[in-house]
């Protein structure tokens, strides 16, 4: 089973009103495994970038008004592919796989808006797996936030000190992993495996009676002491009747 963890940056927060994607990245799964395979694109939305989005991703200081020189490691946009550019390889990509989002129906939005106006094929909603959904169903009343579930399962995030498509998809498979329960479904637990490890199990084993009977953990107090307790019970106690 393929699966693919995915992640969207924007300029805001309606793609219907002028706001465009600026980074797609995505994690492959197979079998809820990741197998290393990535996708990542930092993407030009042909507009100027919001100082509100820009303080949540810290993407396109070359698109702000006024312009801002980019910080070291910053990342530009101008000089970015438009989505008419990557389009048709984000779908090759993605493919007929299930798509693992936080809050599935924004990133659906916007992708299948920038899709639409290419005119290609659109990403239905049941293709994709929603996981605040899934955290809000499994914790209800508590923080469903990529950074809460980080801290409920213990997931170093420290690297996360702005929102970041790849590096919150690369989270979130972690996260998705712990909400699914783990990265081994099948517990290794398999008999098909052909490795020299493999244990053999003899299908007519049995449990026996031990050799040597383990030594009572009882101590001479406790037990004077609950025979006195029993004897006031009187004869027609049930604990007396098991015993004889």
């Amino acid at each position: 089973m393929r699966e693919i963890v995915l992640d969207t940056e924007t300029t805001g927060f309606d793609p219907f009103s002028g706001d465009r994607i600026v980074e797609i990245g995505a994690v492959e799964l197979y079998n809820h495994m990741p197998t290393g395979r990535t996708y990542h694109e930092y993407i030009n939305p042909e507009r100027d970038m919001p100082e509100e989005a820009f303080g949540v991703h810290g993407i396109g200081p070359d698109l702000l008004s006024p312009p801002q020189t980019p910080a070291p490691g910053a990342v530009t946009l101008r000089d970015k592919p438009v989505f008419a550019k990557i389009g048709q390889g984000f779908l090759d990509f993605v493919g007929d796989a299930r798509l693992v989002i936080h809050n599935a129906s924004f990133d659906m939005k916007f992708l299948n808006a920038e899709l639409g106006w290419m005119n290609l094929p659109q990403l239905p909603m049941e293709q994709a797996i929603d996981t605040l959904a899934m955290a809000r169903k499994r914790f209800p009343g508590s923080p469903a936030t990529l950074d809460a579930l980080c801290r409920r399962f213990s997931i170093d995030n420290s690297n996360r000190t702005l929102h970041g498509a790849l590096l919150d998809s690369e989270i979130l498979a972690e996260v998705y992993l712990e909400l699914i329960g783990g990265r081994q479904p099948d517990f290794a637990l398999s008999s098909s495996g052909s490795g020299s490890d493999t244990a053999a199990v003899d299908s007519n084993w049995r449990p026996g009676p031990r050799p040597n009977p383990l030594p009572s953990r009882l101590t001479a107090e406790e037990k004077a002491a609950h025979d006195a307790f029993v004897e006031k019970l009187g004869e027609d106690a049930l604990w007396v009747s098991a015993q004889s």
